[in-house]
């Protein structure tokens, strides 16, 4: 059987231009490997179910970042189609897009995350604390995050989380240094540590500047190191996540590293993380692609 790759991209969610730009990166690199590969622009409001059949793809390369994209529901949908697809299946990536779902399970493993409550109103937002981090518990790229230091903030940040996803949520703010690890194929891929020109690595330092600095691999002692790379892999079992995802961390001066979130569904931007470890480790960007493209299936059961 033929093998003809749709690399799905844009979709409705906030993260549209980011996916796009992942999504092109990839189509480019497959066909430019040989593949039979086509772009499939998802707009909002067009039928995905019609736009996957009419384009006659057998394989699914995921490239959509955020709701719908990212949190089990084109899953669902491939794995009704009976099309295999990049990344995890349909309960990993709701359990990995869902922050206090996958908190709830890091606790229970045994990883460390900053301490965090759902804030109901500013009164609640008051009682958990200065500073903090305020943030849509269901979004993505840093989408309605914002670090709020003193009480003129959190109305402001409290209105920005709630144009997001899900509840609004508050995490205690820990000063460090932020680092990610990469898993590829089940295996650590490697670190890096992001350093923004920004007081955070938000949205505008992820894609739209060019001055926040990559260390890669992270600058940590190797001890530090090894149990931040432990950390990594387990947070990815803890969720049932497959191929590959990219897992977020605080490490403060002190070597106390501060599960943030796994991302079952990184960017392959120019600006992206998973590329730059993928590098680093002697992995070109095309290989990348094949490799994720490789453990494409069907996951109805779970991850």
């Amino acid at each position: 059987m033929t093998v003809r790759v749709g690399v799905l991209m844009g979709g409705p969610s906030s993260e549209r231009e980011v996916s796009l730009a992942s999504g092109g990166a990839v189509l480019a690199a497959l066909q430019g490997r040989g593949h039979d590969a086509v772009g499939l622009d998802w707009t909002a409001g067009a039928d995905l179910g019609h736009l996957l059949r009419e384009a006659r793809v057998t394989v699914v390369w995921n490239a959509l970042h955020g709701t719908y994209g990212e949190d089990g529901c084109v899953q669902g949908l491939c794995e009704i189609l009976g099309l295999p697809y990049t990344g995890s299946g349909v309960l990993a990536s709701a359990l990995a897009m869902d922050k206090v779902a996958a908190k709830r399970l890091f606790e229970g493993a045994g990883l460390r995350v900053p301490r965090w409550e759902i804030l109901a109103d500013a009164a609640a937002a008051r009682a958990f604390g200065l500073p903090c981090v305020v943030k849509p518990s269901c979004e993505g790229s840093s989408v309605g995050v914002s670090i709020v230091r003193d009480a003129a903030g959190l109305e402001p940040a409290l209105q920005a989380a709630r144009r997001g996803r899900g509840v609004v949520l508050g995490e205690e703010y820990v000063p460090g240094h932020e680092v990610s690890v990469g898993i590829l194929e089940e295996r650590p891929l490697g670190t890096v540590e992001i350093c923004p020109q920004k007081e955070f690595y938000d949205y505008e330092a992820k894609y739209q500047r060019d001055d926040t600095r990559y260390l890669c691999p992270a600058p940590l002692a190797p001890e530090v190191t090894a149990r931040l790379v432990a950390a990594g892999v387990a947070a990815h079992r803890v969720l049932g996540c497959r191929g590959y995802s990219r897992v977020d961390f605080l490490v403060t001066d002190e070597g106390e590293a501060f599960l943030l979130e796994v991302n079952t569904l990184p960017g392959m931007t120019s600006h992206s993380l998973i590329p730059k470890m993928a590098a680093q480790a002697g992995i070109g960007y095309p290989e990348l692609c094949e490799r994720i493209l490789a453990g494409a299936g069907l996951h109805v059961c779970g991850g």
